[in-house]
């Protein structure tokens, strides 16, 4: 059983829940989950459903960096996340979301754009899966990923988070400011 250390905090787009273990962040998701979302932590409706293997303790003290750098994020002082990250996941989903992360502060791509990044040109679907199973929203940042139209789709925390973090980030536009 492996032991995270986790804390809760507020954003401006509301309560965020971060662990990490000892090689780096390994869950930023949002407080209030959606239907169907994945989460490292479990919820008792659906235990057999959660991951399995973890535990966590409530550390504030060694989240804190994390915490740190998410709050420079939000008040527009940082554009880059210098802590490590502990991905996990298949080798198409770790191919998928270093494709995020290579995506600009203030850019967008499309799924398109991310398969053709993977290698996978046609595999557009898959990339919205992957990105549907991204452990670290915002910092892994699939909000810059959008419709071939230009227009909002599919995101974790609802479409409004998904624009509020454009917004922020100063990539709406056309489509996105609609």
């Amino acid at each position: 059983m492996e032991t995270l250390p986790c804390t809760s905090m507020e954003s401006a787009i509301g309560p965020l829940f971060l662990a990490a273990s000892g090689r780096g962040l390994v869950a930023l998701e949002f407080d209030v989950r959606l239907p169907g979302q994945q989460s490292i932590r479990p919820n008792p409706r659906h235990l057999r459903e959660e991951k399995k293997g973890f535990t966590f303790e409530d550390s504030a003290k060694v989240m804190l960096p994390y915490v740190n750098e998410i709050i420079e994020y939000f008040a527009r002082k940082r554009r880059e996340f210098s802590f490590p990250l502990d991905l996990r996941g298949t080798e198409f989903q770790l191919a998928c979301w270093r494709a995020l992360l290579a995506i600009p502060y203030g850019e967008t791509r499309s799924y398109a754009d991310i398969a053709r990044a993977v290698g996978k040109p046609n595999a557009f679907r898959a990339v919205g899966m992957a990105n549907n199973r991204n452990p670290i929203a915002i910092v892994v940042p699939c909000h810059r990923v959008i419709a071939s139209d230009g227009g909002l789709c599919g995101y974790g925390g609802g479409l409004e988070v998904k624009r509020k973090l454009l917004e922020l980030e100063g990539a709406v536009s056309g489509m996105l400011a609609a």
